[in-house]
């Protein structure tokens, strides 16, 4: 089920369902850990005597966001209640509390008595053993709390402060269901305390006149101790939820349109959709610098495992999109975060914690009782790559100099040490985690980033380095035209395996990782190669009906709906592969016309996104709907690279360039100007 409208601030994430029920609560980091476990916390109104949880099939739903900020616009309407609700939500933009709105009308044209009722059902760090749930009558709120995790439970509506209605208990102990249930009289038993396995429910008392309004502002604020959430709450309740919350919606609109980013040639949905997926990306990542590739707890139903971690290929991607965005402070603690995690050998392992520490994998440090390094090259190399794309913007000297040896002299070296004879990469796992070989996306990622490291070198006057840099990056491009194209396909392999006698044994399977090609410099976009691997790619993988877009690969079985007719569809389409394709058009183009080639694959992309703006990795082929985790960080970050290489391309073309585009397009030049 997909997360819409996420809010966040980089130390606290809260994700939603399609029903409007929070579903994650991370904190004190993206990701880590989820204070919910992935149950549904409920949310109902009670009025006059009638009550219904939000997922009922009484009420109509219309989930947004307020335009250029992250703060949500709720619209939720039950005639059989006759209420409409208009709900916001947000995280403050600098402490931990998390903040509905939600102002209720009258449509019966009398006098309302109305509650509103909210339902956590928390596990602390992860856990419900050993968690306390207690009312304090000192905050007129509940604290769920364990070791040094607490939540306070509060709001004030239009009268007062503090909850009307509260109850704890049990939840999954005995048959108990949760105190949830004892809402749906419009009245809570108020047991003061639970501890274990518990849950709790509070109620707020509206009083509505006839065709009037109210409201109330309910909050989470979380801390350390007692004494860090009553200080929170007491801030909440001095400076006032409602001001909070102003102050957080201007600045993230501040944040999200604070480059002059000339959008003109741009049709207006996606300028919006860009803004957009410049604030859903931004929830997505950590203070600490770790971008995480998606917090969607449902995808832990289908695989055992959350998408909670920073992959290094992903996190270098989105680096690249913040930086053409210019977020150059979000890309530098990424940067920053890699140089802590790498390690002195000079290569990334699978994945990390946003903490830091190595997350959980599924690559063997063992195969047919050979030990193997358990990576994937490509994560290695796009780091160095993506730092130089930062540095070509940002030309920040002084940064670069801590991660000078860890993320570009290390990572170089040691990828020329890992080659064959051929001069290509050694074996290891692919983009898609899937199988083990020498991989043209790893080839190409590899090449990109040697070129990065060999002009990082000569900048830094090191022309040793450079040249066995830029020597290797040469030797490895002409052993892939040599050893990863097939003529007679007019294709590159996806794969090779290497063979006992020295040669490989190729792999044809059409795989839309190859964009990689020319994305990252291994080959000229317009290079006969490049141009004929790309309209394969657009041409047998591009799904066959009404749904369209673009699949990972030929067979791809990964939530796999189509089984039979996969001539018709190969694999269920993805948002970046779709937009790969976009990317070399743009590439390629050399006139306003030809530029306009990429607008199919971009407003395909558009009508894909929720109504609240979110993408998710993959869709069903045939209705549309998201699949697997929601929102995918990657999806975002690849609307947002694939529209500023658009507009930069259609300054080139035309001339007309002004604010970050003609700084951008200056850089590429060579102006420093």
């Amino acid at each position: 089920m997909p997360r819409n409208i996420p809010v966040g601030n980089g130390e606290m994430l809260v994700t939603f369902d399609e029903f409007y029920r929070i579903r994650d609560i991370y904190w004190p980091h993206v990701g880590m850990p989820n204070h919910t476990d992935g149950h549904i916390q409920r949310f109902g109104v009670w009025a006059d005597g009638e009550f219904a949880w939000i997922e009922h099939e009484s009420w109509t739903r219309d989930l947004r966001y307020k335009p250029d900020t992250m703060v949500t616009e709720v619209v939720l309407r039950n005639e059989r209640l006759g209420l409409e609700l208009t709900c916001h939500d947000a995280v403050d933009y600098w402490s931990p509390v998390y903040f509905r709105k939600i102002q209720v009308t009258d449509l019966r044209k009398k006098s309302r008595d109305v509650r509103i009722f909210f339902h956590h059902d928390l596990s602390v760090s992860g856990s419900p053993v050993g968690d306390t749930v207690n009312y304090d009558p000192r905050l007129a709120g509940l604290v769920h709390y364990k070791d040094d995790t607490y939540f306070l439970i509060n709001g004030c509506d239009e009268r007062k402060c503090g909850i009307d209605h509260w109850a704890t208990g049990t939840k999954r102990i005995g048959g108990a269901e949760g105190t949830w249930r004892d809402a749906e009289d419009g009245q809570l038993t108020r047991n003061a305390i639970a501890q274990g396995s518990v849950d709790s429910t509070v109620g707020f008392n509206l009083h509505l006149t006839a065709g009037g309004t109210s409201h109330v502002i309910y909050w989470i604020a979380a801390g350390r101790d007692h004494r860090s959430v009553e200080a929170l709450n007491r801030k909440i309740i001095e400076k006032t939820a409602q001001r909070m919350m102003d102050r957080s919606e201007a600045y993230w609109r501040l944040w999200a349109c604070k480059e002059p980013i000339g959008f003109a040639p741009l049709p207006e949905p996606l300028r919006d959709l860009f803004v957009r997926s410049q604030l859903i990306l931004r929830t997505q990542i950590d203070h600490g610098g770790a971008i995480i590739a998606a917090n969607d707890s449902d995808i832990t139903h289908f695989a055992g495992d959350t998408y909670s971690y920073m992959w290094p290929r992903d996190g270098a991607l989105v680096a690249h999109a913040l930086v053409l965005a210019g977020h150059g402070e979000l890309s530098r603690r990424f940067f920053r975060f890699c140089a802590e995690v790498i390690g002195e050998k000079g290569y990334f392992l699978h994945k990390y914690n946003p903490t830091g520490t190595l997350a959980s994998s599924w690559h063997p440090w063992m195969l047919d009782g050979k030990p193997v390094l358990p990576i994937q090259q490509d994560e290695t190399a796009l780091v160095t790559w993506a730092l130089r794309q930062h540095f070509l913007v940002f030309r920040d000297v002084e940064f670069l100099k801590d991660l000078y040896t860890p993320l570009i002299i290390n990572p170089a070296r040691w990828m020329l040490k890992h080659r064959d004879h051929h001069g290509l990469p050694l074996a290891s796992w692919d983009l898609w985690e899937e199988r083990r070989g020498v991989h043209t996306f790893t080839v190409a990622a590899t090449i990109g980033a040697l070129f990065a490291a060999a002009d990082f070198a000569e900048d830094m006057g090191a022309m040793d380095h450079a040249a066995e840099f830029r020597e290797g990056a040469e030797r490895m491009r002409g052993a892939m035209l040599r050893h990863l194209w097939r003529e007679e396909d007019g294709r590159f392999a996806r794969m090779a395996t290497p063979l006992e006698d020295g040669t490989y044994r190729l792999d044809m399977t059409c795989d839309a990782a190859n964009f990689a090609i020319f994305a990252f410099g291994a080959l000229p976009p317009d290079h006969e190669s490049v141009q004929s691997e790309m309209k394969a790619i657009r041409e047998r993988l591009w799904i066959k009906t009404d749904i369209g877009g673009i699949a990972r690969y030929e067979h791809d079985y990964y939530h796999q709906v189509e089984r039979e007719d996969i001539e018709k569809v190969p694999g269920n389409p993805w948002v970046i592969c779709t937009l790969w394709a976009a990317q070399h058009l743009i590439a390629v183009a050399r006139t306003t016309e030809e530029l306009e080639q990429a607008m199919p694959y971009l407003e395909w992309t558009h009508r894909r996104a929720l109504d609240s703006g979110v993408l998710a990795e993959q869709f069903d082929p045939y209705t549309g709907d998201p699949i697997s985790v929601s929102p995918l960080t990657w999806s975002h970050a690849t609307v947002m690279t694939t529209l500023m290489q658009y507009l930069l391309k259609h300054a080139e073309l035309t001339g007309e360039r002004s604010g970050l585009i003609a700084e951008l397009v200056n850089r590429r030049e060579g102006d420093p100007s």
